[in-house]
């Protein structure tokens, strides 16, 4: 069976986190949704999404597709009822699509124009990423069944005799290649990940559930709350609490990040911290793309969601419910706007354009410093974000 994640309306709810990449491909716990579906049906994954982005996540159909809903986190109810599917048929909730096993016409029919024939209601719940914040309020529960999922019937490298445990060892898992030293580690209050070639310095403070996934770093005497997730090729300090950093980006000095999602090549610079609980404890509002205003989350604790390639200076300020778009370089003192668009230039004292060049430009040296290129896909799909998102860029 082929499985296809096909972006629904749900794409664009998750703004702008998804500007860059379809909803599959955000991690939440320690792997990718693309990842967990792999890991549960043992088969590769593509992406039927945006057709901007369409290039770099490519789609392929054959005779017998299961497609999904790429906002669908997968769990035992719901492989239970995919599985019992027939050829020809679709399931929704409550008018989200949430799956269907289709053959190549029919496939390629769906994606085009949404038509489908024969339809079921699904009589369970599915558990979907419905709102950015999601990401990071359900990043909990996602760390317990990934940890279960890729540790089962394999054994841990030893933990180091340097450091301090509470809890079961049995759900503390380290991959090959780690270091961890002189660091405290608690799995009372949930299972802790440490990723291949990960490096958690001395001094350490963590309390699951967590995951540091691989080649990542977390420096000298850094305090970390769960449930965080430290994506791949990342480098964090300071406090972090309840924050999914999608991967290959920093947060390495001191200050603090909670309730937050990052998104890859971002940079948080030194005392960059955010406020994640309003002073008057109200439920916090943040923007919404599809209807471009300003919604309550229904939460009391939403911090910073900031978009691909942005950046930020020294002791930077974020307000309660900050949402950054992608490639923007904020500075100064004072706190942010609460909503700032992609290609953003500035500060709380004045706000201009990014210009493209020079967002480009920026965007290689960060990838060379990982020895990696940026290539003319990243480029044409930056270019589509910087001209679609210039509505917004209203100073």
């Amino acid at each position: 069976m082929n499985i296809i994640l096909f972006d629904t309306q749900l794409w664009d709810e998750l703004l702008p986190i998804t500007f860059t990449r379809p909803v599959g491909a955000i991690r939440v716990g320690i792997l990718t949704i693309a990842e967990k579906w792999q890991w549960y049906l043992k088969t590769n994954v593509s992406f039927a999404t945006k057709e901007y982005l369409q290039k770099k996540f490519p789609i392929r159909i054959t005779d017998n597709n299961l497609i999904l809903n790429s906002a669908l986190l997968p769990d035992i109810s719901i492989l239970n009822v995919i599985s019992s599917m027939a050829m020809g048929t679709a399931i929704f909730f409550q008018d989200i699509f949430i799956a269907a096993r289709l053959n190549n016409e029919e496939t390629i029919a769906f994606i085009e124009s949404n038509r489908i024939k024969n339809k079921k209601e699904l009589t369970i719940k599915p558990n979907l990423l419905s709102h950015f914040c999601d990401i990071f309020s359900k990043n909990g529960e996602e760390l317990y069944k990934d940890f279960e999922l890729i540790t089962k019937s394999r054994k841990s490298q030893p933990l180091s005799e340097t450091n301090a445990y509470s809890g079961s060892l049995d759900l503390i898992f380290i991959e090959k290649g780690a270091i961890v030293e002189h660091s405290i580690l608690n799995s009372k209050t949930g299972p802790i990940y440490i990723g291949n070639d990960a490096e958690i310095m001395e001094g350490t403070v963590i309390r699951g559930p967590f995951a540091l996934c691989e080649h990542s770093v977390i420096k000298m005497a850094a305090k970390i709350y769960g449930p965080t997730t430290i994506g791949p090729h990342s480098k964090v300090g300071g406090e972090i609490n309840n924050s999914v950093i999608l991967g290959y980006s920093n947060k390495a000095h001191d200050g603090f990040l909670g309730n937050s999602v990052i998104g890859e090549w971002c940079n948080l610079g030194a005392d960059t911290n955010n406020s994640n609980l309003k002073n008057n404890y109200a439920t916090v509002k943040m923007w919404n793309y599809p209807q471009q205003k300003f919604l309550s989350t229904g939460l009391q604790f939403a911090g910073l969601i900031m978009g691909d390639h942005s950046k930020c200076g020294i002791n930077t300020m974020f307000n309660t419910g900050t949402v950054v778009g992608v490639s923007c370089n904020l500075f100064g003192d004072g706190f942010h706007r609460n909503f700032i668009p992609s290609f953003t230039w500035g500060g709380p004292h004045g706000y201009t354009h990014y210009q493209f060049e020079k967002a480009i430009e920026t965007a290689r040296l960060v990838l060379q410093r990982r020895h990696l290129e940026l290539s003319e896909i990243d480029i044409h799909i930056l270019q589509h974000i910087y001209i679609e998102t210039e509505k917004f860029q209203n100073f």
